[in-house]
């Protein structure tokens, strides 16, 4: 059997990656474990092992309740996510390579492609992704980007409703995180979308021909696809588009936190549109009134 490729989605965070790996996954052509983040590269030179092992704990703790309750899901789902979490979590423990590389392939058939899409990837050294194309074999990186206002308030949605205990003050927490993040308090969620550091990084570490770009404003199209699909050397196959994953809860923004956005965020505007030639379709329309 041919050894596949290796893919790596990288990000960004609320950016389409959730709903790129449930197409991925349904492709018939691709083999992703049902664990969509496996932080495998960022748990070891971020520090964070210990950190995304006890998430696995605690998933695993909460889909035991579910399959005791009789909620395994379609197939036998939440079984299986259990199972492959037990496994994981061994292999993330100990941290071999190769035992990550075969858990990748461990049950794939005829499929050539497996992958591992984790976001805070994009948070990793060059040397890091150059080492991860190295061992992959044939290794292809995904990164998708966002309208940088658009990913900026979309995550500090998804961290106030975390933090939410009723949901009732996510309007209220979302204005406070997002005064934080500007202010560099909560610098994760600005990291996250700080496309400038990640583009230099994969162009110092990879070879370009190995490297997908897009964004999520054009990701839901047959066209965005088709490109995926050849860039990984599998069957295009039409996606879902009307199925976006983790929209999160609408809360508007006011006109001064776009504006303030807007200002903060220019410089992303700005590298993204000089490295493509051109603003991405779609982008922009807070920088308008700023």
């Amino acid at each position: 059997m041919a050894r596949p490729v290796v893919m790596y989605g990288i990000g960004a965070t609320k950016a389409g990656t959730s709903w790129l790996y449930r197409y991925l996954a349904a492709h018939p052509d691709c083999y992703l474990r049902s664990i969509k983040e496996l932080h495998f590269f960022d748990s070891h030179e971020k520090g964070s092992r210990d950190w995304h092992l006890k998430q696995f704990e605690n998933t695993g703790a909460s889909l035991g309740r579910k399959i005791a309750g009789g909620q395994d899901g379609v197939n036998g789902w939440a079984s299986l996510h259990l199972a492959e979490i037990g496994v994981y979590s061994g292999i993330l423990r100990n941290g071999d390579e190769t035992a990550y590389l075969a858990f990748l392939h461990d049950g794939r058939d005829k499929e050539s492609v497996v992958g591992d899409i984790t976001p805070c990837y994009s948070l990793l050294s060059a040397k890091c992704l150059a080492h991860m194309a190295e061992i992959a074999g044939d290794a292809r990186f995904v990164y998708l980007m966002r309208d940088p206002v658009d990913r900026l308030w979309s995550h500090v949605r998804m961290i106030a409703k975390r933090r939410s205990k009723d949901g009732g003050d996510i309007p209220e927490r979302a204005a406070r995180i997002f005064d934080k993040a500007l202010d560099g308090q909560e610098d994760h969620i600005v990291e996250r979308g700080d496309y400038r550091a990640t583009l230099e990084k994969l162009e110092k570490a990879l070879d370009p021909e190995k490297v997908f770009l897009c964004t999520y404003e054009e990701l839901f199209s047959d066209e965005a696809v088709q490109r995926l699909c050849t860039f990984l050397g599998i069957r295009p196959m039409p996606g879902q588009y009307d199925s976006r994953a983790h929209v999160g809860i609408p809360v508007p923004m006011t006109a001064e936190q776009i504006h303030r956005a807007a200002e903060f965020l220019r410089p992303q505007y700005d590298y993204v549109a000089s490295k493509l030639g051109q603003m991405p379709r779609g982008w922009g329309a807070a920088m308008a009134g700023a």
